[in-house]
Parts: C-alpha cells; sequence; structure tokens
C-alpha cells in the first residue's frame, strides 16, 4: 500500500535546502511527498508572507519536479495550523490502514514535546525525520521525548508501508545549510540568492517586493 507523505512547514520563503529534503524522501520511500505550508503556526513568529503567497511560493518552486505535489490543506482551515489536527483529518480520509507520515526537519523533533498533544501523532502517523546540520538527533534527547521514541525508530522504509502509524525513520540526505531565516536576511541587504533560491522563487520574490527586496531582477 503506497504510502502518503506530508511535508510541512512555513517555507518562508521555499529554497533549495527544503527542496533537496522533498526530492531525498520522495526516493528513499519511493512515493509522492506533499508540501504543506502551515497556515497560522503556534510554535513560532508569523510568518513574513502570508499564506497564499508562500503557497505560490512552493508551486513556482516545484513545477516540473517530479513526484511533489502542493497541498493547501492547512491554509483552508481557520484557526492555528497544529500538526495534530491535520493528520487527525488525514487520517479520517485515508482510513485506519493507509500508512501515513509526516516529514520533519531534525530540529523540529528535538522540539516536539512543546507541539499540541504530541504524544498522539503517533498514533496517526509515523514521522520521517530528516537530518539537520547542527541538530543532535545522537545527542541525549529530552527525558519524556527520548521514551517515547526509544522503540519507534527504524532503519527500513518497508516498515512504514507494512503499517498505519508509529514509527520514526531517519532520513539521510545531503545536508545544507541554507535557512529560511538567512535567506530573508540576504533578500533585505540585497545579496545575492543565486545559490540557495529556485530563479522563479527569487523573480517571484522580487517582483512581489518580499522581505524587504528591492523590486528590481533578482542577484
Amino acid at each position: 500500500m503506497a504510502l502518503h507523505l506530508v511535508y510541512g512547514g512555513t517555507f518562508d520563503p521555499i529554497h533549495f535546502g527544503h527542496l533537496a529534503i522533498a526530492c531525498a524522501a520522495r526516493d528513499a520511500l519511493d512515493c509522492t511527498v506533499r508540501l504543506m505550508p502551515a497556515g497560522d503556526p503556534p510554535h513560532r513568529a508569523p510568518p513574513g508572507a502570508d499564506g497564499a503567497t508562500r503557497a505560490a511560493m512552493v508551486a513556482l518552486a516545484i513545477e516540473g519536479v517530479q513526484g511533489l505535489v502542493l497541498d493547501h490543506r492547512e491554509l483552508e482551515r481557520q484557526g492555528r495550523s497544529y500538526t495534530v489536527d491535520t493528520l487527525a483529518e488525514l487520517r479520517d480520509e485515508l482510513g485506519p490502514s493507509k500508512p501515513l507520515a509526516w516529514l520533519v526537519g531534525a530540529d523540529s523533533l528535538l522540539g516536539l514535546p512543546g507541539w499540541h498533544r504530541w504524544r498522539d501523532l503517533f498514533a496517526l502517523a509515523h514521522l520521517v525525520v530528516a537530518e539537520r546540520p547542527g541538530s543532535a538527533l545522537d545527542a541525549q534527547l529530552l527525558a519524556g521525548l527520548a521514551d517515547a521514541l526509544q522503540d519507534r525508530w527504524t532503519r527500513q522504509a518497508a516498515d512504514l508501508q507494512s503499517q498505519p502509524a508509529g514509527r520514526v525513520l531517519r532520513l539521510h540526505q545531503p545536508l545544507s545549510h541554507v535557512s529560511a531565516t538567512a535567506v530573508r536576511a540576504r533578500l533585505a541587504a540585497g545579496a545575492s540568492t543565486a545559490d540557495c533560491l529556485p530563479p522563479r522563487v527569487a523573480a517571484f520574490i522580487h517582483e512581489k517586493g518580499l522581505y524587504g527586496a528591492a523590486a528590481r531582477a533578482p542577484l
């Protein structure tokens, strides 16, 4: 049974690091990756661009990329974007036996105890954890998190196909030091973003004057 894999995030803006993670997950798990921009994320400051704008940038970034699709689900919901609500909604639609997974960065996994009803996530979906520079997955985890993950780790992608939820897979992929925070800082400073933004996304940002970028051709 094909895995239903969702990659949630603010994508503020989407950059090459996001795309590398999505493509690595697509290839490792042999499935379509649904990129889902968050509407009103409760665990961080409000995004610099509104939901429709961030979704438009995701659409530009993944156009023509096989196996990556845009999912507007969280943008269409009113109120805060709690992952547990999104996964519960998806589980209701997919049924109890369909494999469902949520793709997150290692930094997000380490902060999982701060998420709304975080322990309920494991009954709803698998977690696929993308390694990130500076995120110490091998270091000492918070006690509650370590206990929750202890018997869930797997190295086998097939384990995510054979059961609907509850496993945690570590996704090995080329590590990128690109971050949305750094990209926004470069844009505001008028610095080049050629090594971190897809050209169509960079052109869109400059056209709209997003993140303090001058309305001119991108460098």
